[in-house]
């Protein structure tokens, strides 16, 4: 009986970082179109400031990227059981 309940919590370990993962998808995607959309209204508001502002987005999406890259790797890292608990 103890064997079952430990294999339903890490059911429930994976299905939590699985949703975990998705909601870090979802939010990375949500950061990236409001940055790139204030990005390009930013410039066609002020052409000549153009290749400044690409390139304070491009950092910005570039760490927005980096967040959502270091959630899947953790969550690969557990799925797999390279790292436990």
């Amino acid at each position: 009986m103890e064997q079952t309940a430990v294999d339903w919590a890490k059911v429930a370990l994976n299905l939590a970082m699985f949703f975990g993962l998705a909601l870090a998808a979802m939010g990375s995607a949500f950061g990236l179109s409001r940055a790139v959309a204030a990005a390009m209204e930013a410039m066609a508001r002020q052409p000549e400031a153009a290749p400044k502002i690409q390139g304070a987005m491009m950092l910005g999406c570039a760490f927005i990227e980096a967040l959502t890259i270091y959630v899947f790797v953790t969550v690969i890292l557990y799925g797999f059981g390279i790292v436990k608990f």
